[in-house]
Order: structure tokens, then sequence, then C-alpha cells
């Protein structure tokens, strides 16, 4: 019965660890250069950046320059600030030869910037007036057919 005792003991910390491991990973973006395009990952980590204040870009092997190029695209239009950058080497095993292989890895941390809000609404604000434009245009094309 006290081995029961211990092991009810031991169980609280698991979860909190757990909870550790997830809130980490909720503002974490792992980006591939084969899956989707550059874009989709910039308009992403925009979204994260809105709703966690920050933004984990993470990258393996070839995939390194991409992280790059959304963190500077992100940098230079004023939406992120540098957190933190952390390289180190990952051992994987190699599917088609079958032994560990050593993969660069890179970690970019972006956080938000002070003017990231008025940024984003001035980019939905410019898109509303296109598609009243739009809308406006294709109304008098029909008014123009009666």
């Amino acid at each position: 019965m006290a081995s029961a005792v211990v092991a009810v003991a031991a169980e609280p910390p698991a979860p909190v660890a757990v909870t550790v491991t997830q809130q980490q990973k909720k503002n974490r973006i792992q980006v591939s250069n084969t899956k989707k395009p550059l874009f989709f990952y910039v308009n992403l980590a925009k979204r994260y950046i809105q709703q966690h204040n920050e933004v984990e870009l993470s990258a393996l092997g070839m995939a390194i320059t991409t992280v790059v190029t959304i963190a500077e695209i992100l940098k230079n239009n004023g939406f992120a600030l540098e957190k933190k950058v952390a390289t180190s080497t990952v051992g994987m095993k190699d599917e088609t030869r079958g032994k560990m292989v050593h993969k660069p890895k890179i970690e970019i941390v972006l956080g938000k910037t002070e003017k990231f809000d008025s940024l984003m609404s001035a980019s939905t604000n410019t898109a509303a007036p296109e598609v009243a434009a739009e809308v406006t245009s294709d109304d008098k094309k029909e008014d123009v057919k009666e």
C-alpha cells in the first residue's frame, strides 16, 4: 500500500510537465520548405503573434533558409522583433540508410512590435475598400446591361 501512495505522489508533477510542453508548442511553427508556400507561414506567424504576442519559428536542414526569410519579412515590415535565435544539431535516423545523421536546426523567437496592431488593422482596412470597389463596379455593369 505504501507503493500506491508513492505512485500517487509521483503522478501530479507529470501532468504539469505535459502542460508546460503543450504551452511551449502553442506558438511554435515548424517550417517545411516543401509542404506550404512561404507566405502561408508569414501569415500564420502574424496570426500567432496576434494571439500569443510572440511566435517561435523552427526548422531543420534545408528549411532553415525559409525560416530566416520568414523572420526577415516580418522584421522588415515592422510586424516583429527578434527575441532569440538558437542553432543546434539534432541526431536523426536516416530512413534510407538506417544510420544516425546529424541535421542542423534553428529556432527563432519573434515578438510583437508596438506598431503591430496598427499595421494589421491597416492591412485589413486597405483590403476592404478594394472589395467594396469591386462590388460597386459589378453593380454598375449590371445597371448598364438592363
